[in-house]
């Protein structure tokens, strides 16, 4: 954003700082209002952004951004190959991200993000890591989903650690609702798999009554789930393990078959 000039003074001549990188959305969209049934389930919170971080998202945006726009993805185009394709909502620092997708190859991840800090940092790891197989969308993943996500697509959704939002009154604003869920199940291809994570024992608890209400969607376990070798564990995750929370794995997956009406 450029400010006004100060009375009596010239307008700052627009430099390429101020430029919105290409490969992101504009401010203008990120700020849009919701369709009237999308409640968000995150606020425009100022959250600390380094230098480091400004400067791997101006710098590598180009590389390993794509803008959000409201019609479907071209997977094979933005990555350059055809393979399974696995969707991240919310990344935030990326810890877990580059992780996964180094020690799965074969698969491509798309990471859904609205932090630019967050963006930042992910894209700093791939660069450093030499990561091919990850691309960032900066902007509220529920309208990724749904304007940018064919049906019957996915080979799987992660959602680790949302925002609890711990208050009652705020419960509606949490990530995990069924609106979501079924629209994430029918991104799911048949096999495809969701797998959500919480320290959050009231949130773990919603979770479940939540998936198991989607008629689209089979647990994988009785209940909750064993943590699955492809999430790590991160140095937030291990601290509160130390002190003595406990961490809730849901792994559902599409049905292979409709439910009877």
């Amino acid at each position: 954003m450029i400010r006004a000039a100060h009375r009596g003074q010239p307008a700052r001549r627009r430099t390429a700082h101020d430029r919105w990188p290409a490969a992101m959305t504009p401010p203008a969209a990120m700020n849009a209002s919701p369709r009237p049934d999308h409640i968000r389930s995150f606020v425009n919170r100022r959250v600390h952004f380094t230098p480091g971080q400004r400067a791997a998202r101006e710098r590598l945006l180009p590389r390993f951004g794509l803008r959000y726009a409201p019609s479907l993805l071209d997977a094979p185009a933005c990555f350059g190959r055809q393979a399974p394709l696995v969707l991240e909502i919310g990344f935030g620092m990326g810890e877990t991200t580059a992780a996964i997708a180094l020690a799965r190859p074969e698969t491509d991840f798309l990471g859904v993000e609205v932090y630019p800090a967050g963006v930042g940092a992910l894209l700093r790891r791939l660069d450093e890591q030499a990561i091919g197989n990850v691309r960032v969308i900066q902007h509220d993943a529920v309208e990724v989903l749904r304007d940018m996500i064919a049906p019957d697509s996915l080979a799987g959704v992660h959602v680790y650690f949302p925002d609890p939002w711990p208050k009652a009154r705020h419960h509606k604003r949490r990530l995990i609702q069924p609106a979501l869920v079924a629209l994430v199940a029918s991104r799911l291809k048949p096999g495809g798999y969701l797998h959500c994570a919480t320290d959050w024992a009231h949130y773990a608890a919603q979770m479940l009554e939540v998936l198991s209400a989607e008629a689209a969607l089979r647990n994988s376990a009785p209940g909750f789930a064993p943590r699955p070798p492809w999430r790590p564990l991160t140095k937030f995750e291990q601290r509160g393990l130390r002190l003595g929370h406990t961490v809730h794995d849901l792994v559902f997956m599409r049905r292979e078959t409709e439910p009877p009406a």
